[in-house]
């Protein structure tokens, strides 16, 4: 059959078409993103339900198309991620990430780095890491697929590497202390904020220890990155939406600070 083939994938998301039958995206390891129509979707008898729920990866068997639909004829070594499925929290996180990549890269670019970067992410948010922290390692160096190379390493002036750092939009890149004034529209960021931005810049996932921060760091944080996605990429997702929504209800659903409360009283 032409164009028959087969992938490990992603589901990056699904949704209805016609009555009984869905179109399902999905990231494919050797084809990059495809989407995909899948005849009655809906029963649960399909060979293919199971591969086509949300955050699911498997390897996926049928016709890739380079232009139009794709058609699925198979599927096999199906491994839900089932923590991310069960969490509110880990779900809206994990969202958010599947929704970045779709956003970062065009159908049909092949990209099995970004793959297995999304995978990863996926697996240690699965795996009950700090969600926000796996989210901010992504969105920062995933910046580059947006065509934004900026310099996280040294000073954009003198090329200091130690010290105190400032973003600064004028440059592209890192001031550090001494070079403030160049530019006075520099985002006005807690030092630390920075540094950690620095270290999520060129971190892989493997070597990431459990870093713990606290939580008015991880909001300077995600201030900085909440700029530089407005100012470098200007998308705006529902994903993110509902993320900055969710911290404000987050401490009344969070099972760990109910426990915590309950022990108090």
């Amino acid at each position: 059959m032409k164009n028959f083939a087969e992938s490990k994938g992603v589901i990056l998301f699904s949704r209805d078409y016609k009555e009984k039958d869905k179109l399902v995206k999905i990231f494919t390891e050797t084809s990059g993103k495809l989407m995909f129509y899948v005849k009655r979707a809906h029963q649960k008898n399909n060979p293919l339900f199971q591969g086509i729920l949300p955050y699911t990866q498997a390897t996926y068997i049928g016709k890739f198309n380079e232009e139009g639909l794709s058609f699925l004829n198979g599927v096999k070594e199906i491994h839900a991620f089932k923590q991310i499925r069960a969490d509110i929290f880990a779900a809206a996180y994990a969202t958010y990430l599947l929704n970045l990549v779709d956003a970062a890269i065009e159908d049909h670019i092949y990209d099995p780095n970004l793959y297995t970067f999304l995978v990863q992410a996926l697996t240690l948010i699965d795996e009950g890491k700090d969600a926000e922290i796996i989210t901010n390692i992504f969105e920062i160096q995933l910046l580059h697929r947006f065509g934004v190379a900026l310099n996280w390493q040294s000073c954009q002036i003198c090329g200091q590497t130690q010290g105190k750092f400032a973003f600064s939009p004028k440059y592209h890149g890192l001031l550090c202390e001494t070079h403030f004034s160049n530019d006075k529209h520099r985002y006005q960021a807690d030092p630390v904020s920075i540094h950690f931005i620095r270290l999520f810049a060129n971190v892989s996932f493997e070597n990431l220890n459990e870093l713990k921060l606290k939580g008015e760091t991880k909001q300077a944080i995600r201030q900085v990155i909440d700029q530089l996605y407005e100012e470098y990429v200007g998308i705006h997702l529902k994903s993110k939406k509902f993320i900055d929504e969710m911290k404000q209800w987050e401490t009344v659903l969070n099972p760990k600070t109910l426990e915590k409360n309950v022990e108090k009283d």
